[in-house]
């Protein structure tokens, strides 16, 4: 998702920022430490070292409350994956960008059997804006913090990044501005207040086109592939389809080839499996 890049992005470009504003007892050197974890691979969204405590601190940004695997089973599983490499203290957040009633965004905890594990939430709804209006790194995410009067909170935003020096931070930051308020607020209010001229220097706008690109590029081979599989053994329901979709370009590849070979639409099923 769009919104949970931005947030990485800001994570990884500013991480002292986000130190001190979740862990402000803490020393602010950091290091930015890699996303991918070992084992079959998995990406979390930001992992930092805090080097003064040897402390690591794991973000995970999240607009939808409800995914699969479930939120509590998947930070246990970073989490373990993360002591196993790293074998130091380890404080984990999920931080809900997006307004919602659903119970899952207040659930901090995964049980089962014999097994507990705890993290913060960190709904940004409920949140004071002033630290966020407070720190230039934050600045995206104070979008989305508890107002009375919304337009007015984007309004003192907006002026915020107006008065940033660096005519790059300013540019990036607006980008991500922008792209955040969009969970909020509609786009002609954010066009008002926003240049679109500005968003498009970005470097955050230029990776964004360039992803828009990875991915069609990665929806018109999907499609072929389909197309093929079809044309051989008729429908294909729409699991099988959903899988075919979410595979990356190189898997995609692969089935190209391996279809060559299929007698049936169960080896495309067969196939899909052994690749879990």
């Amino acid at each position: 998702m769009t919104y949970d890049n931005i947030c990485k992005y800001l994570a990884e470009e500013y991480p002292e920022n986000f130190a001190r504003w979740l862990l402000p007892n803490q020393a602010t050197e950091v290091e930015v430490l890699k996303t991918e974890l070992s084992l079959e691979p998995i990406r979390a969204d930001s992992v930092t070292l805090v080097q003064s405590s040897n402390q690591i601190l794991h973000l995970e940004f999240q607009t939808l409350p409800v995914l699969e695997p479930p939120l509590p089973l998947r930070m246990l599983d970073y989490w373990l994956r993360l002591y196993r490499q790293y074998r130091c203290p380890i404080e984990q957040v999920i931080i809900f960008l997006k307004s919602t009633t659903s119970q899952a965004a207040f659930i901090n905890e995964f049980t089962a059997a014999n097994t507990w594990h705890r993290y913060r939430v960190i709904r940004l709804w409920e949140q004071d804006p002033a630290p966020f209006l407070a720190d230039n790194a934050l600045l995206p995410l104070a979008t989305l913090t508890r107002a009375e009067t919304p337009r007015t909170l984007l309004e003192q935003v907006a002026a915020q990044v107006a008065r940033i020096e660096s005519a790059q931070q300013r540019q990036n930051l607006a980008a991500s501005v922008e792209i955040l308020a969009g969970l909020r607020f509609e786009q002609n209010l954010i066009n008002q207040l926003f240049r679109e001229d500005i968003m498009k220097e970005s470097v955050i706008y230029q990776q964004i086109l360039q992803e828009g690109v990875r991915q069609g590029q990665q929806l018109g081979e999907s499609t072929l592939v389909i197309r093929q599989l079809e044309r051989r053994f008729g429908s294909i329901d729409a699991t099988t389809l959903e899988q075919i979709r979410s595979l990356t370009s190189d898997r995609l590849e692969q089935l190209a080839v391996a279809l060559l070979d299929f007698v049936a639409i169960t080896d495309v099923t067969t196939w899909l499996q052994s690749e879990n």
